[in-house]
């Protein structure tokens, strides 16, 4: 039977490599686009990937720089499809990711399984303006954390995501949008989801996460949905600006970052092992502005929990502490982008964490350059950024360097 499948697999791989099929696509829209015959059904697929390298060291007032640590490694691998069911206004999208970066965590609460389903979401507009979606995707949050990785400004996301954002989630978000006057463009979207993160296969704990957000453009659409693609490769010929609201509430939240980060687990003094529950307020506040190849982009977050700090006592007096990262955080980040298709961005990012959470508070400094040889869809992207710890002489240096592909 295995010398069969040898068999198999190899005349698959000798007739894919002969046929040499040409397809009707450009770089970047897909390796492969197909429509049903009674045009009932399409599907595109595409992949993409980002190599990385990152040099890290530790920079002493009194000492100068020393240690150091550096890796290279796949920061993304991923298997993208999409396309619409029945008519165009059901349309779905499916991402998987395949890098040990994108796999996450394993835990008791999906299984000790790999995390590769990213998105898994269908999209229905079934009455004018208003668009149902129901799967797993990105809930409507920080504006950083909603544009793709695929289209990054700088090589990575700023700390203020990596500390506060809501990722994705499993549920529904009902959206809806309207004009006022000719150009003035309101968003509004509401969702409902488990409020535990991606890819629970467990019965669901605490209650579920309610997350709304409102976006403003006054002064009209951004070309090719720039508002949620960093740096101005469109060139705005006119002055385009985005203002936008997010209020989150998880109720009964069992992890220490909303639905992210780690469960805050017990044992009491009986062996049983619980969760500790609080109920969790994120709100963000950011805007994006670009025109004539400048770009802005700003962020504000602000995370709150009733009761941010939670003890228990176990067998023989052991202590269980459930602590959620609260405090605030701010990320200003500017580019400009050379006719020529050469980007220099700076971004400046405060994380202030509560006093409850026990951590320091950080300012990171960050300069990049990137060329974008095919836009965000082929890219070389450089960086350098510097961060300081206030209650440490001892800051960090750190650079990076990636290759971005996406067919």
């Amino acid at each position: 039977m295995k010398k069969n499948s040898v068999v198999i697999l190899l005349t698959i791989l000798a007739s894919v490599a002969f046929a040499q099929e040409k397809v009707n696509t450009k770089f970047g829209k897909g390796l492969y686009n197909v429509i049903a015959e009674d045009s009932s059904w399409s599907m595109k697929f595409a992949m993409r990937f980002q190599s990385l390298y990152i040099g890290e060291w530790n920079v002493n007032e009194s000492d100068g720089i020393s240690g150091g640590t550096s890796q290279f490694l796949m920061r993304r691998s991923r298997l993208k499809f999409g396309g619409f069911i029945v008519n165009p206004n059901i349309v779905y999208k499916a991402e998987f990711g395949i890098s040990n970066k994108d796999l996450g965590k394993v835990d008791s609460r999906n299984n000790m399984a790999p995390k590769m389903i990213l998105d898994a979401v269908i999209k229905w507009k079934f009455h004018k303006n208003f668009t149902l979606w129901a799967g797993q995707t990105k809930l409507p949050g920080n504006r950083e954390r909603v544009v793709s990785s695929a289209n990054m400004q700088l090589v990575d996301r700023s700390l203020l995501n990596k500390r506060y954002n809501i990722d994705r989630d499993m549920g529904f978000q009902l959206r809806h949008n309207f004009t006022i006057g000719q150009n003035f463009v309101v968003r509004d979207m509401i969702s409902c989801s488990q409020g535990e993160g991606r890819n629970l296969v467990q019965d669901n704990l605490g209650g579920y996460q309610w997350t709304s957000r409102v976006e403003l453009l006054p002064f009209g659409k951004f070309k090719s949905k720039g508002d949620y693609s960093c740096g101005d490769l469109k060139r705005e010929d006119k002055p385009k600006l985005s203002i936008a609201a997010t209020y989150d509430f998880n109720d009964r939240a069992v992890k220490d970052r909303s639905n992210q980060g780690s469960y805050m687990q017990y044992t009491d003094k009986w062996g049983n092992e619980g969760y500790f529950m609080t109920n969790i307020h994120t709100i963000f506040v950011d805007a994006m502005f670009k025109y004539k190849g400048f770009s802005l982009m700003a962020e504000f977050a602000d995370r709150t929990a009733d009761e941010a700090n939670q003890t228990v006592y176990g067998a023989d007096s052991t202590m269980y502490t459930g602590s959620v990262y609260t405090g605030t955080g701010l990320n200003l980040q500017a580019g400009y982008l050379l006719k020529n298709n050469w980007e220099f961005a700076g971004r400046y990012t405060q994380i202030n964490p509560a006093a409850t959470t026990g951590k320091d508070t950080h300012a990171q400094y960050t300069f990049g350059i990137s060329k974008y040889v095919v836009g965000h869809k082929l890219k070389v992207q450089t960086d350098v950024s510097y961060m300081t710890t206030e209650s440490s002489d001892d800051s960090d240096l750190m650079y990076r360097l990636q290759f971005d592909l996406h067919f």
